[in-house]
């Protein structure tokens, strides 16, 4: 279970988060979604613990984010992060990356060997496993960051935007499955950032819409179209509550379009 209560947060003069409360069962993938720079990156920062809110605080689990040393010892031990532009070693190589991140968990190793096989070939690795993650494309480097957090078999996971970053369609497909699966299982509970609401329509249970730093809708999928006539894409529906005059500012500029 994740659970922000209250949370505020600002970069100088500039408000981010205003008053977040929402929680995240366990068990449970949740989607935040919202235009860029409202908050989404900061909300995830703070229930991943590297960033302190002004106000309120995140709870993982029943313990709340950097409350004591133990306290954040024993949350960083169930809970993996995966920020937007995570930094990777690029003098290691990939299998030796992800041999390192399962010890950290404790993985027994007979299972992170076999584990660390799996996700090299099925996200399209294994020829460059044992090269300098520094010679990967962008793409791969992206592949490798994901499979780091996979390895880990953490029953809390935190995604900041896992579908973007030169991710090819192979692996968006591939991670798609992954977190379908993972979202019918109920001791694993994923809370991840996206813009991509044809992944969020088929893997989340519920979508949490941020603007201007405010919760404006948490619902599922479904409910959040038939709030919005019941007809409409998901795609539609959030685009209507995220930027409620764009379509009038679509339909100017198309009718100039000559």
């Amino acid at each position: 279970m994740i659970r922000f209560h209250n949370v505020s947060h600002h970069y100088g003069v500039r408000p981010v988060l205003k008053n977040i409360s929402l929680e995240v069962s366990s068990g449970e993938l949740v989607a935040v979604m919202g235009p860029n720079g409202m908050g989404k990156s900061t909300l995830l920062g703070v229930a991943a613990g590297v960033l302190w809110p002004i106000k309120g605080f995140a709870e993982v689990n029943g313990l709340r984010r950097r409350a004591s040393v133990d306290a954040e010892l024993a949350i960083r031990r169930q809970t993996a992060y995966l920020p937007d532009h995570p930094w990777i070693p690029k003098m290691r190589s990939g299998r030796e990356y992800l041999l390192e991140i399962g010890k950290l968990y404790n993985i027994d190793v007979n299972r992170l060997f076999e584990h660390i096989d799996r996700l090299l070939e099925i996200f399209d690795l294994k020829e460059q496993a044992d090269a300098n993650i520094g010679s990967y494309s962008n793409g791969q480097k992206k592949k490798i960051a994901i499979c780091g957090a996979l390895v880990t078999d953490a029953s809390v996971m935190i995604l900041d935007e896992p579908f973007t970053g030169g991710l090819d369609p192979s692996g968006i497909y591939v991670l798609k499955k992954i977190l379908q699966r993972m979202a019918e299982r109920s001791e694993v509970t994923i809370l991840m950032a996206t813009q991509l609401p044809e992944i969020a329509e088929v893997v989340a249970d519920r979508v949490a819409v941020v603007r201007n730093g405010e919760l404006v809708a948490f619902n599922t999928p479904a409910e959040l179209r038939r709030g919005m006539g019941g007809g409409e894409s998901l795609q539609a529906a959030l685009a209507t509550m995220m930027s409620p005059k764009s379509e009038a500012h679509i339909r100017a500029y198309l009718e100039r379009m000559r």
